[in-house]
């Protein structure tokens, strides 16, 4: 692995960069004070090329690799963590669209998704099943040759203002096997938008509970075949962990910029705030945690990008980014003081946008489990009979010392 950029992925961070330094930082606190979403400003990234960066050229896209994507990401998050996943979504859902929808579905939906002019959204979770995703209550039942979605999905991003929407749905028995994914209009009679969520942070996001009261999708519309969704979300598990990972690098930069430059700035007791240990570490952890989370995140994009096992790679790199992002904003917040806790400074928000990448695209705690299945196989599903043969020698304590020969 080069740990070098190429060229080009240089250019597509120094031209984002310079967009979202232009165009997001000013308004992103305003953003967040109104919970605002910037609906025209991800049509201005589809003339940068950024809605459309995760799929080929064939469908509008600009055919970039994972590595340039998230690049891309992280500075977009950088600047506002809530066009960053919004961006990111975008990226989820259409790629679903090239790998399982029609070649009509493509060319209908992936060139307007491309420039901005629709928006797309991931809606798999509900109430009752988050992290245990198979456990979906959503029913599409086939009739007159055609499925018909009842149901209720929660937290969809992007779905307030989306025109499609990549919708999972059971069709057959309980369990993984029995759900299947379909490309739903939003204005397919029967599809509503229902509560708007209120969020801690990523306010400038749009996350809303999506209402199915029996839409009918045209069987066309089933991506895959039945009983492939869970197969079709799992398949996009790892690249959605990759998008969220690098908004997590997003705010740890975007933290360790502001405190390097509050401690240069902020004099106490005749000298910079920056010349004292207690805040000086502060920010040397920071950034040798920067340095690890991003060099975990382009390992496992890279991997993506050379057709390599990443889903281990994928799950490292969110854990530790969201968690690395999330204790730092905190940190920032603590440099800052006073002025840390106020909206005067941007040092708040980042502690509350930072959480959320601990919790969607699987929690840390589903993270851990990915990566010790990894290293330990499926313990959960054997019994003590079924344990292959251990190749490491066991451990013994040591024998007891004999007494009478200690005494001599």
């Amino acid at each position: 692995m080069n740990f070098e950029l190429s060229s080009e992925q240089k250019t597509v961070r120094e031209t984002v960069a310079a967009f979202a330094e232009r165009e997001i930082a000013p308004h992103a606190a305003a953003w967040d004070r109104e919970a605002f979403f910037p609906r025209d400003l991800f049509r201005r990234l589809g003339e940068l090329g950024i809605m459309g960066m995760f799929w080929s050229e064939a469908y509008g896209g600009a055919g970039l690799d994972t590595v340039s994507t998230v690049v891309a990401l992280e500075e977009l998050s950088k600047a506002d963590a809530g066009v960053g996943v919004t961006v990111a979504v975008q990226g989820l859902s259409g790629r679903i669209i090239e790998a399982f929808a029609s070649e009509d579905l493509k060319r209908r939906c992936l060139p307007r998704m491309a420039t901005g002019e629709w928006l797309g959204a991931f809606a798999l979770t509900e109430a009752e099943s988050g992290s245990d995703a198979s456990s979906l209550r959503t029913q599409a039942v086939k009739r007159d040759g055609a499925y018909v979605l009842t149901g209720t999905k929660q937290w969809v991003t992007n779905g307030g203002y989306a025109d499609v929407f990549v919708i999972f749905a059971r069709t057959g028995g309980p369990g993984p096997k029995g759900i299947s994914a379909f490309l739903v209009d939003r204005t397919s009679p029967g599809l509503s938008i229902g509560r708007v969520t209120h969020k801690l942070g990523i306010r400038s996001s749009n996350t809303v509970d999506v209402i199915l009261d029996e839409v009918r999708v045209p069987a066309e519309r089933l991506l895959d075949r039945e009983g492939a969704g869970y197969k079709i979300a799992l398949a996009q598990l790892a690249a959605g962990r990759l998008g969220i990972a690098a908004q997590a690098v997003g705010i740890l930069a975007a933290c360790l910029e502001t405190s390097q430059r509050y401690a240069l700035e902020r004099c106490q007791f005749g000298r910079p705030i920056g010349a004292f240990q207690a805040v000086s570490f502060k920010i040397a952890d920071m950034a040798c945690d920067l340095d690890a989370a991003r060099l975990l995140l382009y390992r496992a994009a890279w991997l993506r990008d050379q057709g390599k096992p990443v889903v281990d790679a994928a799950s490292k790199a969110k854990l530790f980014a969201s968690t690395a992002a999330r204790r730092h904003a905190a940190e920032c917040v603590q440099i800052l003081g006073g002025y840390g806790y106020t909206t005067e400074f941007p040092a708040e928000r980042y502690y509350r946008d930072a959480k959320i990448t601990e919790i969607y695209e699987g929690t840390s705690e589903v993270q851990r489990i990915v990566i010790a299945r990894e290293l330990l196989g499926r313990l959960d599903e054997r019994t003590a009979h079924d344990r292959p043969p251990s190749r490491v020698a066991p451990v013994r304590p040591p024998s007891s010392p004999d007494v009478t020969k200690v005494q001599n």
